[in-house]
């Protein structure tokens, strides 16, 4: 085992020593992506976590991290998380559940980085999250390349279940012929009742914590 030692070196006496003991491979696999952080993986991967799983800002982190004796800028805890999100989020996929064999797809209209976009979304009858997509159009392009990313990662469903935009027949069709397509009206309640949490969470610039919320 290594023993990780990280002191602040200011304020000493106050923050103390942090001691983290990791396995030699689990330190050697982390300096990659670590490299140049003068926090330890341990208390980075924790900020992040803490920002991404629950509804908490910057400073709510900051103020939760300094309570352990850890001081730490909301403007740095911003830099990371835009930094390991999506590096969580990829390495997050393989332990998600098996997604299930009913499909609920439907948009919405998000503000990003100051900008309306068009946020395709996809959840089974459990309320898994497949996949997210984020377009700055809804037309037959954008449908299509979130169902093929959708599908690059689960099983093609039995059932798909969407509202009555123009561009989902033809391509459930083309891509899912065997699937049953719903368009009944209220049928794609499931998806858009959760598209509330998606918009605020797309707002706070918490796009990615759609995914890690699937495992986490």
């Amino acid at each position: 085992m290594a023993l990780l030692h990280w002191n602040r070196g200011r304020s000493a006496g106050r923050l103390g020593t942090l001691e983290w003991m990791r396995s030699t491979r689990r330190v050697a696999a982390a300096r990659s992506e670590f490299a140049g952080f003068r926090f330890p993986p341990e208390v980075i991967t924790l900020a992040v976590r803490w920002y991404v799983r629950y509804s908490l800002s910057y400073r709510d982190v900051e103020e939760l991290l300094a309570e352990r004796g850890i001081e730490v800028d909301h403007t740095t805890l911003f830099r990371w998380v835009a930094r390991f999100t999506p590096l969580f989020t990829e390495a997050a996929r393989p332990l998600r559940h098996t997604p299930g064999d009913r499909w609920f797809v439907d948009e919405t209209y998000v503000k990003v980085a100051g900008k309306w976009r068009y946020l395709y979304r996809a959840v089974d009858q459990f309320g898994q999250v497949i996949d997210v997509l984020v377009s700055p159009k809804r037309d037959k392009t954008a449908a299509r390349r979130f169902f093929t990313r959708a599908l690059a990662g689960a099983t093609s469903p039995t059932e798909v279940t969407t509202d009555r935009a123009p561009a989902y027949p033809r391509i459930v069709e083309d891509m899912l012929p065997g699937a049953l397509h719903v368009t009944v009206r209220y049928a794609n309640n499931r998806v858009e009742v959760r598209h509330e949490v998606a918009r605020y969470e797309w707002i706070r610039g918490k796009g990615d914590r759609q995914m890690l919320m699937s495992v986490t």
